[in-house]
C-alpha cells in the first residue's frame, strides 16, 4: 500500500483542505486507487478506481497527485 497526503493552505478564517491518494491491492487481486479529499476536520469525499495491474494504477495515482500539486496542494510531512 502506497499513500500520498497533500494539504492546501487557506486563509486563516478557513480550515486547510486535504487530498489523499492511496494504492492498494483488494481481495479480488485487483489494484485500487483510492482518493479522498475535503476540509480538514470535516467529512470528506472519496472515490475508488480499480485497475488490472499495478502499472496502470501507479500511472493514474501519479496523474492525480500531479494535478493536485498544480492546484496548489503541498506535500505533508506527516505522511
Amino acid at each position: 500500500m502506497t499513500s500520498c497526503l497533500l494539504y492546501r493552505p487557506t486563509p486563516q478564517s478557513f480550515r486547510p483542505r486535504y487530498y489523499r491518494v492511496e494504492i492498494a491491492m483488494n481481495l479480488l487481486e485487483e489494484v485500487s486507487v483510492m482518493r479522498e479529499w475535503g476540509i480538514s476536520g470535516g467529512k470528506g469525499q472519496s472515490r475508488i478506481d480499480l485497475f488490472g495491474n499495478l502499472r496502470q494504477a501507479s500511472e493514474q495515482a501519479d496523474r492525480l497527485r500531479n494535478a493536485a500539486l498544480k492546484r496548489g496542494y503541498h506535500r505533508s510531512d506527516a505522511a
